[in-house]
């Protein structure tokens, strides 16, 4: 048996929370923004942890539930951070690749990271770009940006307890970019030269 305990903390962004384990007890600290969630969305979260920590094979309702909560919490997120070079990227993107319907997220650089160029985080509706890549050609960014983006429309899929972002689905999408098997060699040889670790990710 398990004593456990919620934390809400205002150190997480967005929906974020994490579990921790120290002998018989467990600690989730959660995002103070769980506060005001129900609670079938609320356990859903807490069992998607401990299905991550203990590696177990499950899915339960209050989990689907939860998955369905963060596909969606983005409509409700403010979109309050932009970027020039950014903007006008999603921009170019939108239009060619997604009819111009594509709703625009919060898009920001962050450190000049070479451990991912890019990321989204499902929690804050945030495309997150390396702030080395305002110094590379715009179709690199253009297609990073894409990536990015197609994690916001593709979402993910669920199973066994365990979420899959790069789906079949998503790949096929992903090579609908124009020249992508140049692109992806360019990257190739950009992440050879500058030792980046790691293209994409999410957080």
């Amino acid at each position: 048996m398990y004593e456990a305990k919620i934390k809400y903390s205002g150190k997480f962004k967005g929906f974020n929370a994490n579990v921790r384990l120290y002998k018989n007890s467990l600690t989730f600290g959660l995002s103070r923004k769980w506060k005001n969630v129900s609670k079938d969305i609320k356990i859903g979260l807490l069992q998607s942890l401990m299905v991550k920590l203990f590696k177990i094979k499950t899915y339960t309702d209050n989990i689907e539930l939860y998955n369905s909560f963060l596909k969606n919490v983005h409509i409700a997120i403010p979109k309050t951070r932009s970027h020039p070079i950014l903007e006008a990227s999603f921009e170019r993107v939108n239009n060619k690749y997604f009819l111009g319907l594509m709703e625009k997220p919060n898009l920001r650089f962050g450190k000049e990271s070479k451990t991912q160029l890019g990321s989204y985080e499902y929690g804050t509706d945030t495309i997150t770009i390396s702030s080395l890549l305002k110094y590379q050609e715009t179709r690199i960014l253009d297609y990073i940006i894409y990536h990015e983006l197609l994690h916001k429309k593709c979402k993910f899929t669920d199973k066994n307890g365990k979420n899959y972002h790069h789906t079949s689905e998503f790949r096929e999408k992903e090579r609908e970019f124009e020249n992508n098997a140049i692109i992806e060699e360019k990257l190739k040889k950009l992440a050879r030269k500058q030792g980046f670790k790691q293209l994409f990710d999410l957080f």
